[in-house]
Parts: C-alpha cells; structure tokens; sequence
C-alpha cells in the first residue's frame, strides 16, 4: 500500500462528500436561501476565501473527512430576523425539503456519472458459463476443469450461467450428462449433484467465470442509470434483514472505507469509478434513512410538518438531531477502533 494510493482513496471519499454538501448547497440557492460557509473537511481553515459580493465564505479545514455548509437560520439557537427571506427558518417548506434531498440527489446522480466512466473505460463483467471447480465436489470428481464451458446439460442447450442453477438443482443424486467444451472440443461427463437435506437443490460445486467486455457508451449510460437503484434497495433491504436478525450486521468506518478504496487504485482506474459509483449511492441510500442527524431524520420532520401544517419545535428538533449525530459518531468510532484499524493494509 503505497502513500499515494491512500491520498487518491481519501481524495475519492472527500469527493463524495463534496458532491453530497453541492447538492445542498444548490438546492438552497435555487430557493435564494443565504449559505454562509461552504467548506471541505473540519477543523481550523487552512484555506478560505469569500468572493466579492458571495454570502459564502470558501474554505478547506485541517481535517480531510467529509464537508459541509451552513445555511443561515438552520441553526435554531441564532437570532433570526422574521423578515429575512434568505434564512432557512424562514422558507416555506417546500424549500426546505428539496433543500435536505438535494445532498442524497447529488450523490444518486454522481454514482450514475461514476458508473458510466467506470464502464466505457473498463468494460462490462459478464457472467459466463465458463466454470471454477471447487476441490472435492462433484464436479471435480466427474474430472471436470477450471475453465471448461457448460454447453449442455442432460440434453438441454446451456447458454446463460442461471440456466445451469435451473437444471442442477431440480436433480440432487441423479446421475446427470454434462457435456462441456475443453480446448474446443466437447466431452461428455457423468456428474451427480450433491444435496445437503432431503429435498434440497442440487449443487455440483462450480463457480463462473467473469468475462470482461468492452461496451458501447450508450450501453453504459443505460447499465448506469440501472445500477444506483439497485444499490439503494440493497441498503434498505440489507437493513431490513439486520433489525430482524437474519444476518449479523457487516459495517466499515472511514478507514475501513479508504482501505477498499485503497485496494480498487490498485486495480485501477475502472475499479476505481466504480467503487466510488458504488459508495456514492450507498451515501444516497443512507443518508435517507428516517434517523436522527441523517438527511432521512429531518425529512421525516418536515414531512409531518408539510402534512400536518405544524411545524416541530425547532429547538427539541434541534436536540433530537444531536442524540442521533453523538450516536452515530460513537458507532464510527467503535467500528474504527475495533474493526477497521486491525484490518487496514491487508
């Protein structure tokens, strides 16, 4: 792990924080709401800069991680005046609102612009019916080989990787004909599919082959619209199996992220787009969850307000808002301390 591909991985990750706060940031000036701070990491300014005429103060802090924006009146413990129409506290809800999505906007888009790059530059991973033998499986012991092709299975044609799973695992224990292309020519095998429990699918113990080709642009643009979608109903359902138990919960902190990012550089720069494609949305997708601090949190708040018509006590909401921020900050840095650190480089 080189010095530089660790500044390229935490360049990455600041980028999409960046993208993130953009989103807010245009959202409230669309609305002509007053941002009065814009800057890239935490800490004490490193760098700051105010244009002439600009309400927002530019600036880059000591400490790389994330970014934000102040808007003026979003904090409720400033004096604000009832008549200022660039304050947050003052704008009619509608403001408000697209103003909180438009972070998660930002990234949902930017992952569909990373995946598109990632494509044309990289190509397509397809799913072959090329195969890996798994040690001491049927198929090994049928004298199948990594790297042999399925083309017919008990007589049926083999075209796509799912139509091997459908003919597999309806006939556990029942000595099947495989026929497969070594070398350009095809022999036929005798394989009997392994079933773990009475009435369980039948499995052979091959795994597939992953075949990189290159993509038109506008076969990217359409496979990168498709993704981030995909990506955010894996956050929602991932979750869902969490909270009722189904799965142990897997999480990264920041180093534990800068460590995959660090191993995509590596792999270079298709690797690269993608991942961040992948973490941009995974952002998206988060940052909506209805909890306090998130972007989710305070959209439920202004959803009950834009149903209700009343709207929650700033200062309790405000309070809420900070449980949820501490509680968050102590889960990153369990997870950092405890999983990331031991981890990192390998």
């Amino acid at each position: 792990m080189t010095v530089l591909s660790v500044v390229i991985a935490i360049l990455g990750l600041a980028l999409l924080m960046i993208v993130h706060e953009g989103g807010h940031y245009l959202a409230a000036r669309y609305f002509g709401l007053r941002v009065t701070k814009f800057s890239i990491g935490f800490g004490p300014a490193i760098y700051k800069k105010q244009p002439k005429g600009s309400p927002t103060v530019y600036q880059i802090a000591l400490i790389p991680f994330l970014a934000y924006v102040q808007i003026a009146g979003m904090n409720p413990f400033e004096d604000t005046d009832p008549k200022d129409k660039g304050s947050y506290a003052n704008a009619p809800v509608l403001a408000r609102i697209v103003t909180i999505f438009g972070g998660p906007l930002a990234n949902y888009l930017s992952a569909s612009v990373l995946f598109f790059f990632a494509l044309v530059i990289g190509g397509q991973d397809l799913t072959t019916t090329s195969i890996e033998v798994m040690p001491d499986s049927p198929s090994e012991k049928a004298t199948m080989m990594t790297g042999d092709k399925i083309v017919e299975i008990d007589g049926h044609p083999i075209a796509e990787w799912q139509e091997i799973r459908t003919h597999i695992m309806t006939r556990a224990g029942v000595n099947t004909p495989i026929v497969v292309e070594r070398n350009g020519t095809r022999i036929t095998l005798r394989v009997t599919p392994e079933g773990h429990a009475e009435g369980s699918e039948g499995r052979i113990g091959v795994k597939s082959v992953l075949e990189n080709v290159p993509i038109s642009a506008s076969k990217a643009a359409v496979l990168s619209i498709k993704r981030p979608p995909e990506i955010v109903a894996a956050v929602v359902i991932d979750l869902g199996k969490v909270l009722s138990r189904k799965v142990k919960p897997d999480v990264m902190g920041p180093v534990g992220i800068v460590n995959e990012i660090t191993r995509s550089v590596r792999s270079g720069v298709s690797d690269y787009l993608g991942l961040l494609g992948v973490l941009s949305a995974y952002v998206a997708g988060f940052n909506l969850l209805p909890f306090p601090a998130l972007d989710g949190g305070r959209l439920m708040f202004l959803g009950y307000e834009a149903a209700s018509g009343k709207r929650p006590n700033p200062r309790v909401e405000a309070h809420i808002h900070a449980i949820g921020l501490l509680l968050l900050l102590s889960l990153v840095l369990f997870v950092t301390v405890f999983s990331d650190i031991p981890r990192f480089g390998n």
